[in-house]
């Protein structure tokens, strides 16, 4: 089965419309099944959970401030648009969830936010370490050339075993894209990679090979690193092919590629 498990909605309205544009991009390229989400700081609902992010820098606190970008809209207006386009009959299987930042510190105030919502999948993502974001263009100033190397990775996977254990999530995005810029620790990842695949397995939670790093940042990696990949399977992780694509053009992309290489003989 072909499936492209993490696309969002992010650079569009939320109408059926612009659904119809990722449906049909995936079934033109033979796509059998589509996870279609978007980011929690899209909803109004999640703005407390960025208080941190917000505190940690000015840039970042100018980023969030864009209302017309960030916390627009509300869930139960996401909710009425996944509703209507569960009622049309689509040409492949389309399932609708979210990409939620993970904030050990409003760990619980997540829990009963998605409570009160079903939805078919829910993506657990660091984005940042302890507020800092590590994937933006000011994130070198901030994060990258100020703090220790080693001591980022420790905590970037500190983060991401939390997560994994809280329960919340049956999905782990992009796992290992905390290397997008290249940097890397002094230490051997292997053994934390280890770890992380029995967390996965032991918690029933998918792992990602996501090729957005590869074609949104130029990272050499076309999804999970080769060393990472190959834990993953060692360990029988349930791994899903995914391009975190944030437009419709982008839907597929490169996942062709890694396919065979994230299947089970």
């Amino acid at each position: 089965m072909l499936v492209d498990g993490h696309m969002h909605l992010e650079n569009g309205p939320l109408t059926k419309e612009y659904v119809m544009e990722f449906i049909n991009e995936a079934y033109k390229q033979g796509f059998d099944r589509i996870q279609i989400l978007d980011h929690t700081h899209r909803f109004k609902e999640f703005e407390v959970i960025y208080q941190g992010v917000k505190e940690a820098s000015d840039q970042q606190r100018e980023w969030l401030a864009n209302k017309k970008m960030k916390f627009k809209d509300t869930l139960s207006s996401y909710v009425r648009l996944i509703n209507e386009v569960k009622e049309e009959e689509l040409p492949i299987e389309v399932l609708f969830g979210l990409e939620v930042c993970y904030v050990p510190e409003y760990k619980e105030e997540i829990r009963r936010i998605l409570e009160s919502y079903q939805f078919d999948f829910l993506v657990g993502a660091i984005h940042s370490i302890d507020g800092l974001l590590y994937d933006m263009p000011w994130s070198k100033e901030i994060l990258w050339d100020k703090y220790n190397v080693d001591d980022i990775y420790h905590r970037y996977y500190e983060l991401i075993f939390d997560l994994v254990k809280s329960g919340l999530f049956t999905q782990l995005a992009h796992p290992d894209t905390i290397k997008m810029f290249n940097y890397y620790p002094t230490y051997d990842l292997k053994p934390t990679y280890h770890e992380l695949a029995k967390l996965l397995v032991k918690h029933h939670v998918k792992g990602e090979c996501n090729t957005g790093c590869y074609y949104r940042y130029h990272h050499q990696d076309k999804g999970l690193s080769k060393e990472l990949l190959d834990i993953f399977k060692e360990h029988h992780v349930d791994i899903i092919t995914a391009s975190d694509a944030h437009k419709p053009a982008d839907v597929g992309t490169c996942i062709k590629d890694i396919y065979k290489l994230c299947q089970y003989d």
